[in-house]
C-alpha cells in the first residue's frame, strides 16, 4: 500500500527533513505519526501525497513510484489520497453542499454520481441537515467534519490527516476520532500526525515515531510516548 525505501528529503537550505526512512505500512491499518515538531512528520505525509519529492530513496503508494512520477498521472494518483488538514482549508464562499461535490468535480465525476454521493458522505459526518450552510457559520468541529467528508467522496484507499483534532475541544476530538476509526472500518488505510497523548493512549494502533528525520520507535499497538 506505502512503502517507503531508504527515504531522504533534503530541502534547499541544507536541512534534512527525512534520513534513510524505511517503512511499509499495509492495507487498511490506521497509523499514529508521533514525535516533537519539526521531526518530519509533515514531510513524511506530503510525500504519500506527492506535495514533496523524495531527494532520495523510492516511495511507492498504491503501486505507483511517487519520486518518478509523471506530470500527468499525479492528478490519478491523488484520486485515491484523501488529505485532511488542521486548519479546514474550506473554500469560504461555498456552501457545505460545494464544498464537498467540489472535490469530486476536479476530477471530471459526472454530475448525477456526484449528486448521489455528497448526501451520502454528509450523512456518514453526520453533517446532512447543514447542506446550504457556509463554513462560517459551522463551528470548528463541524467544519472539521465537512473536510474530512471532503477527504473521503472519492473513496480514496488512503487517507492522510494532518492533526486533524489540533484546533478541536477534547469533547469534539472524540467526535473526529470516532469518525476517523469508522472510515478505517469501512477498508480505508490512515495515516494520522497526531500531538494529542490522551487519543493516542486510548484508542490503541500502530504508532511510528519520527525524530530528528529518522524512525526511532514503530510499535503495532503503541503509546504517545512523550510528556506533552
Amino acid at each position: 500500500m506505502i512503502e517507503m525505501q531508504d527515504v531522504w528529503k533534503t530541502y534547499t537550505d541544507g536541512s534534512h527533513a527525512l534520513r534513510g526512512v524505511s517503512v511499509r505500512i499495509e492495507k487498511d491499518e490506521f497509523v499514529y505519526l508521533v514525535g516533537p515538531s519539526g521531526a518530519g512528520k509533515s514531510t513524511f505525509m506530503k510525500l504519500i501525497y506527492r506535495e514533496e519529492v523524495p531527494t532520495k530513496g523510492q516511495i511507492s503508494v498504491n503501486g505507483f513510484n511517487i519520486g518518478k512520477l509523471k506530470h500527468r498521472k499525479i492528478p490519478f494518483v491523488r484520486r485515491n489520497i484523501g488529505v485532511i488538514f488542521q486548519d479546514f482549508r474550506l473554500l469560504p464562499k461555498m456552501t457545505v453542499y460545494e464544498n464537498v461535490a467540489f472535490a469530486m468535480e476536479v476530477i471530471e465525476a459526472p454530475k448525477k454520481v456526484i449528486k448521489r454521493r455528497v448526501p451520502e458522505v454528509l450523512e456518514l459526518v453526520g453533517l446532512k441537515h447543514k447542506v446550504n450552510s457556509l463554513p462560517a457559520q459551522l463551528s470548528g468541529g463541524e467544519q472539521q467534519r465537512i473536510a474530512i467528508a471532503r477527504a473521503i467522496v472519492n473513496n480514496p484507499s488512503v487517507i492522510v490527516a494532518d492533526e486533524p483534532t489540533g484546533n478541536l475541544d477534547p469533547e469534539t476530538s472524540w467526535g473526529i476520532m470516532k469518525l476517523l476509526e469508522e472510515i478505517n472500518y469501512r477498508g480505508t488505510t490512515i495515516v494520522m500526525a497526531t500531538h494529542n497523548k490522551d487519543i493516542v493512549n486510548t484508542i490503541r494502533r500502530r504508532v511510528i515515531a519520527i525524530e530528528h528525520g529518522h524512525i526511532v520507535r514503530d510499535v503495532v499497538r503503541g503509546d504517545y510516548g512523550y510528556d506533552n
